[in-house]
C-alpha cells in the first residue's frame, strides 16, 4: 500500500494544477495559513510555499481542521481531473477523439501567471476553464512571456511609468515539457533566413491543458531569445516574428505531440499563420493542391474577432511578410499575388498591407464577433471580402462572451447563492429557472454581504494607496487619494484599458458638474479608477494623466482614486466591492465589455452605454443606461450627446435611487434592482453558456465536417 502523502505534500500537489485558482475553498487555505505572506506573494501558492518555513508550515497545517480541509481539497481535485466530465450530455463525444486547439496571444488565468494584458487574455483563460468544467476536450496554445506585460507606476506629474521584471518560472504552476530522453522538448520554426528554437511550458487548467512556447533558451542568439520576452512589446518586426512563432510554431508543436485536433479555434488574428502551416503540411503529406488544402483547413477552423476598431487589426507591409514567411510561401506553391492576396481585401491592390484578420477570415468557415452588435459591426467592416453579398448575408455571426463565474464571484456571494439556488446550481447556471431563487433572498441579507465586500474594498484601497508607485498627496495643497472615502457614499468603479475610445474621463468633461456630484453635502459620489495605457499610446497616457491629477486635487476631497498596476487581483476587489460599474465607450467600439458581466454576479449594478453585451441584456430595470444607443459619425457630437446622457442618468436615476431609504433605513429600491439584475442576466452571461454556444454552433459542425471526409 502506498504511503499516504503528508499534509504539506498535499498542499504542494494542489499547486500543480491551476484548478485551485477558481476554487476559493482551496486558495483560502493558503490565505488562512499566513494572510500577510499570501498578499506579499500576490496570491501565488507556489511562491507562498517557497517562502514559508517548512517547520512552521507543518506546525500550522499538520493536524486539526486545516489538515482535513487540505485532504478534502486534494480529493476533490483528483476526482474532478480524473473524471471524464459531464461531456455536455455526451454531445462533445466526437471531440474526445479530435479535440479543440485554442490559439491566443495571451491567457489570463490568474495574476500569478502574468502572460495577459486585458480582456482578450482573460476571456481566453475563462474559455479554458469553462471547457474544463464542461468536459470539452481543449488544448490552449500561446507564448510564454518572461517579462509579461509591463508593471505600471505613476510619477508625481501623473505620467505612466513602465517597469519590466523577469518572472520567476520556478514560482509558477507550470512545468517544462521534456522529450523521450528527458531533455527539454525543442520546437524549431523557420523565420526569415534562420531557425528559431523554442522550449515548451505546460500548465494544467483543470482538465484543460495550456502549452506555451518560449524562445529564451541557450540555442538561440541573444536577439532571438528576446522574441517572446514581452507581451505586445517591441516594434512591427517583433510582432510579426511573434505571430509566426505562435501560429507556425503552435502547429509544429501539435505535430510533435502527435495531437490531431478536430477544430482549430483562432482567438483574434495573431495566430492566423497557423492555417498556412496546416495547409503546407496537408499538401506535403497528401500531395494535394493548395486550394483543396485551404478548403479542408477552413472546414475545421473557427475564428473569433474581438476588434471593432480599425487600428486594432495587425497589418504588415508585403515585404515583411515575404521576409518572415518566404519559405512557407514556396512550400504552398503560391506566387506573390496569391500569397499577398490571402491577407488583402483586394488581392490586386499592391498598396494594401497584409492583414492578419483578413487571413483568418479567408482561412476559416466559422467566423464570429463577440456580441450581437459586434457581429453587425464586423459584417460591415469586412463586407469587402464578400462583394457579391448584401451586408446582412456576410458570413460572420456572433457568440456573445460570458465570464467564468467561479473565477470572479466573491466567496460570500457564492455562499448566498448556495443557500438560495440549490445544490449544483453552478452546473445549471445557464438556465433561467436556476436563478429563480434570487427572488427569495432577503434584501437585508444581500445588502449586508455587499456592505462587507465594500468595506473590504475600501480597506484594500487604503493599503494600496500607501504602497503603490503613484502620487500620494504629500505635495503642497494636495490631499491623500482615498482619504475622503466612506462606506456610506455611492462608490463607482471604472477599470479597463485606457484606450481613448473608452473615454475614462467622460464623467469629468464638465468638471464643475463633476465636482458638485463628488462634494454634494447629502448625496456625494466617490470613484475608483484602474487601468493601463499601452506604452505606445500617447493619447491614452494623456487621458490617464488627466485622471491621476484629480486624485490629489483638494477640490475632490480625496474621493477620486487611481489604483496603479491593474491586474486580476485589483479587478476582483473592484468588481466585488463597488456599488456601480461604469462603462462609457464610444458606441459601437466596445466589442463585448465582459468586466460589467463580472460585476453582475457580485450584485453590482452597471451604468453603461448600450454597446456590447449590455445592449442585449439591459431591460430598463436591471441597471442604468447612458443614452439611447444612437450612433453619430461626428465623434465630438457623439461625446457631447453621451456626456449629457451620463449626467442625466446619474442625477435623475442613479444617485436618487441609491440614496433613497425606506422606513427601515434600507436602500430597498436599489437592492431590488440588484436582485433583478441577477435574475435577468445571471443565466445569460456566463462562460458555460458561451462554451455551449461554441460547441453547438462551431465545434461540432467543424469536427463533423472533418470526420465526414475521413480527417
Amino acid at each position: 500500500m502506498a504511503n499516504r502523502p503528508t499534509v504539506t505534500e498535499s498542499l504542494h500537489e494542489l499547486t500543480r494544477n491551476m484548478w485551485w485558482c477558481w476554487h476559493p475553498e482551496v486558495w483560502q487555505i493558503f490565505e488562512s495559513v499566513d494572510p500577510g505572506l499570501w498578499r506579499e506573494t500576490k496570491q501565488n501558492p507556489v511562491a507562498f510555499l517557497q517562502r514559508i518555513d517548512d517547520e512552521q508550515l507543518a506546525e500550522r497545517v499538520g493536524v486539526g481542521p486545516l489538515a482535513s480541509r487540505i485532504r478534502q481539497a486534494v480529493r476533490r481535485m483528483r476526482n474532478y481531473v480524473g473524471a471524464a466530465g459531464p461531456r455536455t450530455n455526451m454531445a462533445a463525444g466526437p471531440l474526445h477523439r479530435a479535440p479543440v486547439v485554442y490559439f491566443c496571444a495571451e491567457f489570463g488565468l490568474h495574476e500569478s501567471l502574468p502572460i495577459y494584458s486585458g480582456g482578450l487574455g482573460v476571456l481566453a483563460g475563462d474559455h479554458l476553464k469553462a471547457a474544463s468544467d464542461l468536459g470539452v476536450p481543449l488544448v490552449g496554445v500561446g507564448l510564454f512571456y518572461a517579462e509579461g506585460y509591463f508593471e505600471q507606476g505613476i510619477d508625481d506629474e501623473g505620467n505612466q511609468l513602465e517597469f519590466y521584471g523577469r518572472t520567476d518560472v520556478d514560482a509558477l504552476s507550470i512545468r517544462k515539457r521534456v522529450g523521450d530522453d528527458g531533455s527539454p522538448m525543442v520546437i524549431e520554426v523557420p523565420i526569415e533566413d534562420r531557425s528559431v528554437a523554442m522550449h515548451v511550458w505546460q500548465a494544467q487548467v483543470g482538465r484543460s491543458t495550456l502549452l506555451l512556447l518560449d524562445c529564451d533558451i541557450d540555442a538561440n542568439p541573444p536577439a532571438d531569445r528576446q522574441l517572446t520576452t514581452q507581451l505586445y512589446g517591441g516594434d512591427q518586426q517583433t510582432r510579426i516574428r511573434q505571430e509566426v512563432l505562435l501560429g507556425v510554431g503552435g502547429v509544429k508543436l501539435l505535430e510533435r505531440l502527435e495531437l490531431r485536433p478536430g477544430v482549430f479555434h483562432l482567438n483574434e488574428g495573431h495566430s492566423a499563420f497557423a492555417t498556412l502551416q496546416l495547409c503546407a503540411r496537408l499538401m506535403e503529406t497528401e500531395q494535394i493542391p493548395f486550394e483543396e488544402a485551404k478548403n479542408r483547413v477552413a472546414k475545421k477552423t473557427v475564428f473569433t474577432t474581438h476588434t471593432p476598431v480599425e487600428a486594432g487589426h495587425d497589418r504588415f507591409r508585403p515585404e515583411m511578410i515575404d521576409r518572415a514567411l518566404g519559405g512557407l510561401r514556396e512550400r504552398l506553391g503560391l506566387d506573390l499575388r496569391r500569397f499577398h492576396g490571402l491577407g488583402r481585401v483586394d488581392m490586386d491592390d499592391p498598396d494594401e498591407p497584409f492583414c492578419m484578420t483578413v487571413l483568418a477570415m479567408k482561412m476559416s468557415d466559422f467566423r464570429n464577433g463577440v456580441s450581437h452588435i459586434h457581429g453587425r459591426v464586423s459584417r460591415r467592416m469586412w463586407r469587402g471580402l464578400w462583394p457579391n453579398r448584401r451586408q446582412s448575408e456576410v458570413p460572420i455571426g456572433h457568440v456573445t462572451n460570458g465570464i467564468h463565474v467561479s473565477s470572479f464571484l466573491a466567496p460570500q456571494m457564492k455562499a448566498l447563492f448556495d443557500r438560495h439556488l440549490g445544490v449544483g446550481w453552478m452546473q445549471q447556471i445557464e438556465h433561467p429557472e436556476t436563478w429563480e431563487g434570487v427572488a427569495d433572498i432577503d434584501p437585508g441579507e444581500l445588502w449586508e454581504i455587499h456592505q462587507g465586500l465594500k468595506a473590504r474594498l475600501l480597506d484594500f484601497v487604503d493599503r494600496r494607496v500607501q504602497q503603490q508607485t503613484a502620487p500620494s498627496g504629500d505635495g503642497d495643497g494636495q490631499v491623500v487619494p482615498g482619504s475622503g472615502m466612506r462606506q456610506d457614499i455611492l462608490t463607482v468603479g471604472f477599470a479597463r484599458r485606457f484606450a481613448t475610445y473608452k473615454r475614462a474621463d467622460l464623467i469629468m468633461r464638465d468638471i464643475d458638474r463633476f465636482r458638485r456630484m463628488v462634494n454634494d453635502a447629502d448625496r456625494p459620489i466617490q470613484i475608483i479608477y484602474a487601468g493601463k495605457a499601452h506604452p505606445a499610446d500617447e493619447p491614452g497616457q494623456q487621458l490617464l494623466r488627466r485622471i491621476v491629477e484629480k486624485t490629489t486635487d483638494p477640490d475632490f476631497a480625496g474621493r477620486v482614486v487611481f489604483l496603479a498596476d491593474y491586474d486580476l487581483n485589483i479587478a476582483r476587489y473592484l468588481l466585488q466591492g463597488v456599488d456601480l460599474w461604469l462603462n462609457n465607450p464610444r458606441r459601437p467600439q466596445e466589442a463585448c465589455g465582459t468586466s460589467g458581466q463580472k460585476a453582475v454576479y457580485n450584485g453590482v449594478l452597471n451604468c453603461s452605454v448600450l454597446d456590447g453585451w449590455y445592449a442585449e441584456g439591459y431591460d430598463g430595470a436591471n441597471g442604468f443606461a447612458i443614452g439611447d444607443g444612437r450612433e453619430l459619425n461626428d465623434t465630438l457630437r457623439q461625446d457631447e450627446l453621451d456626456l449629457r446622457g451620463l449626467y442625466r442618468v446619474f442625477e435623475t436615476q442613479v444617485i436618487p435611487l441609491y440614496y433613497h431609504l425606506d422606513d427601515d433605513g434600507l436602500r430597498r429600491r436599489w437592492i431590488e434592482r440588484m436582485k433583478w439584475a441577477l435574475l435577468s442576466l445571471g443565466w445569460r452571461y456566463n462562460a458555460r453558456r458561451m462554451m455551449l454556444d461554441y460547441l453547438h454552433e462551431a465545434y461540432l459542425p467543424a469536427v463533423g465536417a472533418t470526420m465526414n471526409r475521413g480527417g
